[in-house]
């Protein structure tokens, strides 16, 4: 039973990083029925700037209390900025083109975006700084939970919650919801389709720098090219809980991590990703749509 709940904890940490990472997939998907192929490599990015505004902030002698929130402000902010930019670059002219030509830009501005993090930091692992958090650890019955796994679990489950309620308590999540029905129908309502396709850039790409910034600090080493297997997991567990869908994305990242860290516990770390898309497989299978299935509506 301790290596049952050891990974439980595994498995609900590593599965709130997908999770916010996959809510950058759903979030464009559902309004504008685009795969964000670059949204991984911007997630590769942010563990990146962080890790030089950490560097920068404990050279200069800054509390790590003040750090930590400080990173990921600066960072969230930084990574928003990025990506409104590329939605006005990659995307917007091709908001009317066939679907393909869109998702051929999405491949390329992640190409663009990982030889980018390459040239300029080089190809070598970058190692993040192991005293930012302190390594505390509370052992309960034999299984051990950090200090990291917590802040990651809190801060996720915080970020998830707040957002779900922003999307279905506010006036900009209405439009959002709107938007992602009919865009030509809340046009015509008064919403400016624009103005909402940015925002859900704004905070699909800052829930990604959060899952970036979990992913240096709590595995500590990252490199140029983990952004295209992390936002594949993430991808992968936004299918499973049904793309399009939040709380599908929600579901969708814990149920990924928790898969792959029994896999790992009790057959093998290198069957891990094999045991994943035979999961996807079998759920495509009986839900096509996904666990809680894409929202669609019906036009008459």
């Amino acid at each position: 039973m301790e290596i049952f709940f050891q990974q439980l904890i595994n498995g609900l940490t590593i599965g709130s990083i997908y999770a916010l990472v996959a809510l950058g997939y759903t979030m464009v998907y559902g309004v504008m029925k685009l795969i964000n192929f670059a949204h991984g490599d911007l997630v590769a990015l942010s563990a990146y700037i962080g890790l030089v505004v950490m560097m920068q902030l404990t050279g200069a002698s800054v509390p790590n209390y003040i750090v930590i929130p400080v990173v990921f402000i600066i960072t969230a902010i930084v990574i928003a900025i990025i990506g409104v930019i590329l939605e006005r670059v990659a995307y917007r002219p091709l908001r009317n083109a066939p679907r393909l030509s869109a998702v051929v830009s999405a491949l390329g501005a992640g190409m663009v975006i990982q030889n980018g993090i390459m040239l300029i930091w080089g190809p070598r692992p970058k190692i993040y700084p192991a005293d930012v958090v302190p390594s505390v650890y509370w052992n309960i019955g034999g299984v051990s939970l950090g200090l990291m796994q917590l802040i990651i679990l809190v801060l996720s489950l915080f970020l998830m919650v707040v957002l779900y309620l922003f999307v279905n308590k506010t006036k900009i999540g209405t439009a959002i919801r709107a938007s992602a029905i009919d865009q030509l129908a809340a046009k015509l309502m008064g919403i400016n389709v624009n103005k909402i396709i940015v925002m859900i850039f704004i905070i699909g790409s800052s829930l990604g720098s959060v899952g970036g910034l979990f992913i240096g600090m709590y595995y500590k080493g990252i490199y140029f090219n983990m952004g295209w297997i992390y936002g594949l997991n993430a991808f992968v567990a936004a299918i499973i809980g049904g793309i399009g869908n939040i709380p599908g994305a929600m579901l969708g990242g814990m149920l990924l991590g928790l898969f792959n860290a029994f896999i790992a516990g009790y057959v093998s770390t290198t069957w891990a990703d094999a045991f994943t898309y035979i999961l996807l497989i079998v759920i495509l299978i009986f839900r096509p749509t996904g666990i809680l299935g894409e929202r669609v509506a019906e036009k008459v």
